[in-house]
């Protein structure tokens, strides 16, 4: 990813690069903050804050768009900070692909994203289709000083996310979290 690339938290521009610059960094792309799978990943990331904060890692969430970040943040699914890509080319740079009209519906259908929307729904959390509903995400995680990504993750659908036990290990930490549980997909489940 370029260093030169910059994200934007409450209205001031930061190049990516100073957020791994004084401590690790675990940097967690959403695709859509109206996103309902996304939330529920959010609100499991965050399951881990405590612990990060303990080693001196920090959380960032960084969304794609302004869209929907202000009923996200109010609805508390993200324990870090939150920084805006409106360029997307922090997306780009990392390989976060875009969906077209062709694929995006057969991804945004499948068993996986059902099997999350029904586990989301189950522990309260909804969303909405609001802003853009083509980009994909995923997670980085470098090293302060920014010398050794400790993980690069992309999604390949909308579902697909990292363990809290590939987080910690990729950190060289311990975590005393639970992770949440992904339903499995069943008649009554996931034809809803």
């Amino acid at each position: 990813m370029k260093r030169s690339s910059t994200v934007r938290c409450c209205s001031v521009m930061v190049e990516i690069g100073s957020l791994w610059q004084e401590q690790t960094v675990v940097l967690f792309f959403l695709r859509r903050f109206g996103c309902q799978v996304c939330r529920w990943m959010s609100a499991e990331v965050s399951k881990l804050e405590k612990d990060l904060k303990a080693n001196g890692v920090a959380l960032i969430g960084i969304g794609p768009e302004e869209t929907g970040v202000k009923e996200f943040m109010d609805g508390g699914f993200f324990k870090g900070e939150i920084y805006i890509d409106e360029k997307k080319l922090c997306y780009k740079d990392l390989g976060f692909k875009r969906y077209n009209a062709v694929n995006v519906i057969p991804a945004a259908m499948g068993k996986k994203v059902r099997e999350i929307a029904s586990k989301a729904s189950a522990e309260g959390i909804q969303g909405n289709f609001s802003g853009d509903l083509l980009q994909s995400g995923g997670m980085l995680i470098v090293a302060k000083g920014g010398e050794k990504v400790l993980l690069h993750f992309v999604q390949k659908s909308p579902a697909d996310n990292i363990s809290l036990e590939d987080m910690t290990k990729a950190l060289g930490i311990s975590a005393n979290v639970q992770a949440g549980e992904k339903p499995q997909c069943n008649e009554d489940v996931c034809t809803r």
